[in-house]
């Protein structure tokens, strides 16, 4: 990685034990950014954090359930009291959960949007007041072609992943006075833990194995294959710099023309 857009910035991701939000935390660290990462996964978050720190850059690993509004205040506290700043949020953390409609309980409907709608809702929060005074920053959440588009026994995931966009679109209104920008970034399938156990499930509930159901979907995909984490991260690294300073609002779209299609 020659580019080195981030040298001494702070960049704080959640969901960094694995998937999109590990993919994120590495291509800021190996573009010179200090990084704290947050996840519930104390063991897979440290393991990302030691491999940013190996990549020569300052790192704090904290322990982090993004629905719990405490939890993730000590955190931002926490990243505060180590460099004074903060310059970019990733929000990556995320769950999935789905059943047809008549057989979604309500607890799972709502733990999924607390962790997938009001963590990405309480990290913006969170750091909005840091960047303000900053008058400088990026904010990236990660919602999903799901919260374009929508594929049956999904209405959760769904429903949050739409909510993300429209949360986007708010807090970069109330922020850009103050410079700072706001986008969400929308990925097709990509190939993470969390896609294969949904491509286990989904696929298994129609008679298909998990990389059946995968190659399905890379098929639906105008592309013909699926996303890997470090294309989803390396959009995001995009609008955390200097190039995309006048791009705010905005739900990109990086699913191969899946969603167009």
């Amino acid at each position: 990685m020659s580019l080195k857009r981030f040298t001494g910035q702070v960049a704080i991701i959640t969901g960094a034990a694995s998937g999109i939000g590990q993919a994120c935390a590495i291509r800021f660290a190996q573009e010179g950014a200090h990084i704290t990462c947050l996840d519930f996964n104390e063991k897979a978050n440290q393991a990302t954090a030691t491999e940013c720190k190996n990549l020569g850059v300052e790192v704090l690993a904290q322990t982090c359930d993004v629905a719990d509004a405490e939890s993730l205040k000590s955190a931002v506290e926490a990243t505060i009291a180590k460099w004074g700043r903060v310059d970019v949020l990733v929000t990556a953390a995320g769950i999935y959960s789905g059943s047809p409609l008549p057989e979604v309980p309500l607890k799972q409907w709502q733990r999924l949007i607390d962790v997938n709608l009001t963590g990405v809702f309480l990290s913006n929060q969170g750091v909005a007041e840091i960047m303000m005074k900053q008058k400088s920053g990026s904010i990236i959440n990660i919602s999903s072609m799901a919260g374009k588009t929508s594929f049956p026994a999904s209405a959760e995931y769904s429903a949050s992943k739409s909510g993300v966009i429209g949360l986007t679109r708010s807090v970069a209104m109330d922020l850009a006075p103050y410079g700072v920008t706001v986008n969400a970034v929308c990925p097709g399938n990509t190939l993470t833990d969390m896609v294969r156990n949904v491509a286990a499930e989904v696929g298994g509930r129609n008679g298909m194995t998990g990389e059946e159901w995968l190659q399905m979907r890379a098929n639906d995909c105008p592309m013909k294959r699926l996303a890997e984490p470090w294309e989803i991260a390396g959009v995001v690294a995009f609008l955390a710099s200097p190039d995309s300073r006048y791009i705010t609002g905005q739900a990109i779209e990086v699913d191969g023309g899946l969603v167009m299609s």
